[in-house]
């Protein structure tokens, strides 16, 4: 099974030379190429966002698959929820690694198999341009998260690891989010610092504690503990700021901004 794109022609265009285009235009000033085992990269509509990610995803050196978690913004299906579909994107077709997420889902008591999570959700869709473009043949594995606990969200990285490791993949893991939503610069840059200093610091409890204490909209907090805890476990010990943004910056109004934090961590 394929699943069609969503939001192509709202979030991202829908002819094929035009999104090449575009994409390979928000990627071209990023050359560094990191050996990543995570990063968080923005997902909102590519006229805010897309530079971030562009260069976030650009940065990154190729992987056989790229497990991509994204919030559930919807609510619909399982709170982890795994695709087993393809998914197509104008682009062509990014290839489900079926093995993984069969190994996968039968590791963990947690995630379960579920496109219902997947159907409406744009969190992860919008990466796969950038990925597509970048690292044609790369597989990947698509996880849309709700709440949880921190046992949980480390059980869930835990369990991503031993998949790669069963399958001898190597991966990278790729928390889709937004940072604050809708307060002024001031306040959003202040707050997504806090947040950013606990990433930086490799700390998914840390980010969680802050995000929740201090009130922080960083709609995809929970890919990004999990991406944490995976890359520690995994042996990292950095994570470089790559950018950050906001929607003021297009929109000329910086009284209600959203904010975009392009991490990488080695």
């Amino acid at each position: 099974m394929t699943r069609e794109p969503v939001f192509a022609g709202s979030f991202y265009p829908s002819g094929k030379t035009e999104l090449y285009a575009l994409v390979e235009e928000l990627m071209s000033h990023q050359v560094t190429g990191y050996d990543a085992k995570g990063a968080v990269s923005p997902h909102a509509g590519y006229i805010y966002s897309g530079g971030v990610a562009g260069r976030t995803i650009s940065s990154l050196e190729e992987k056989e698959t790229f497990v991509i978690l994204g919030p559930n913004h919807t609510g619909n299906g399982k709170r982890f929820a795994l695709s087993a579909e393809s998914w197509r994107i104008p682009l062509g077709t990014l290839t489900a690694d079926s093995e993984f997420v069969e190994i996968l889902s039968g590791i963990s008591d947690i995630l379960e198999i579920d496109e219902k999570a997947h159907a409406r959700e744009h969190s992860i869709e919008v990466q796969l341009p950038f990925l597509k473009a970048k690292f044609e043949d790369s597989r990947m594995v698509a996880i849309c998260a709700q709440m949880g606990s921190i046992a949980e969200l480390e059980d869930i990285a835990l369990a991503i690891n031993e998949a790669a490791a069963k399958t001898g993949r190597d991966i990278a893991v790729i928390a889709s989010s937004d940072m604050s939503h809708y307060e002024s610069r001031a306040s959003a840059s202040k707050k997504d610092k806090l947040a950013i200093e606990c990433i930086e610091k490799l700390d998914p409890e840390g980010l969680i504690r802050t995000v929740v204490g201090k009130e922080i909209s960083m709609c995809g907090v929970i890919p990004a503990a999990i991406m944490l805890f995976s890359a520690k476990a995994l042996g990292a010990c950095r994570a470089r700021l790559i950018e950050y943004d906001d929607s003021g910056a297009r929109t000329g109004d910086i009284s209600e901004v959203v904010g975009y934090a392009g991490m990488v961590i080695t």
